[in-house]
């Protein structure tokens, strides 16, 4: 099968060809019909994201059929459309495991990191990580649910209550949560790179209430915010848009480092905390939720073997929504 594979941080994606192997126990082999690109993938080729696999295949945003299974597979059948996230393996042994936060496990497997992704042709999965996808998405719209979805409802379940809702970096993640936000009766801020129209032009589309460069100071004082730009320096411009009692979410796997920032930006017991990766009963929960809204990912396709020209306009922040392999 042909696939795109991590070779050293820093350098582009590699065309490579690995042989199909049959499905160990408990898992499946999916043919690729897509897989969306997350910042997540940024993370891992530029070396922020420490001890890869070697000469991993990216992509944990897989949409695709099974077409083999391995032995003590329930549930799924040959045929069937799945969906396979960033969590894909837990050790199920440890005590966050033991408590209901698999997220938290020690010994984790991460797809397209850890664990062999859906940049190709072919994946392999663990069965029990994987997700039937409601048949009211394409492949190619079910595709960012698996993480910019995931991360997003995670990440959202924990600001819920908020009246008036800040997102700063309106991506992926965030076209998707303003929706979910909006159908829950939320007004929503969008905070977007300065001069980035395109992006505050979706997010108004979405419902948000107003739109505006993340250095701009909010025409009302937010509830809470949830940052999905992994841009430190966000923090403090956050913090100071927040009530009193207000929360911060953190929603990336990395940022560049948080600066100094005066004790009063905090005070009034305002809150800082960060989410981190997924549970299996977040993905069952928000696939449940998600054609009821209906949440409709905004998204642009590229050829597999286009993947380094697509991870480059995402970079560049050339595009809105998100972007989609499709082999």
């Amino acid at each position: 099968m042909v696939a795109m594979a991590f070779q050293a941080p820093g350098e582009p994606l590699v065309r490579v060809e690995r042989p199909l192997r049959p499905p160990k126990r408990g898992h499946l082999l999916i043919r690729v019909a897509a897989c969306g690109i997350c910042r997540t993938d940024l993370h891992v080729l530029d070396g922020d994201l420490p001890h890869p696999k070697p000469h991993v295949i990216t992509g944990h945003e897989i949409i695709g059929r099974v077409v083999a299974l391995g032995a003590d597979v329930h549930g799924i059948k040959i045929g069937d459309r799945v969906g396979v996230p960033w969590l894909g393996a837990t050790c199920g042994r440890c005590a966050y495991c033991r408590s209901g936060r698999e997220n938290l496990c020690d010994s984790p497997g991460f797809t397209g990191y850890t664990l062999d992704g859906g940049y190709a042709q072919y994946a392999t999965a663990n069965a029990a990580y994987a997700f039937k996808i409601p048949p009211e998405y394409t492949d190619a719209e079910a595709a960012p649910l698996m993480c910019a979805g995931l991360i997003g409802y995670r990440a959202w379940k924990l600001v819920r209550d908020a009246d008036r809702l800040g997102i700063y970096g309106f991506g992926a993640a965030a076209h998707i949560v303003a929706q979910l936000a909006v159908f829950h009766g939320q007004d929503i801020y969008a905070f977007t790179r300065k001069g980035d129209k395109a992006a505050q032009k979706l997010a108004r589309d979405l419902g948000a209430v107003w739109a505006g460069a993340s250095e701009s100071k909010p025409p009302k004082p937010l509830d809470a915010a949830i940052i999905f730009a992994p841009v430190g320096p966000l923090v403090p411009l956050a913090l100071a848009a927040l009530v009193k009692g207000g929360t911060l979410v953190l929603g990336g796997i990395h940022m560049t480092d948080i600066p100094a920032m005066p004790y009063a930006l905090l005070w009034g017991e305002r809150v800082v905390r960060s989410v981190a990766n997924l549970t299996r009963q977040d993905a069952i929960d928000f696939l449940e939720i998600a054609p009821r809204i209906p949440i409709r990912p905004h998204v642009t396709t590229f050829h597999l073997g286009d993947a380094n020209e697509a991870i480059a306009r995402l970079r560049k922040g050339a595009l809105t929504g998100a972007a989609v392999l499709i082999p």
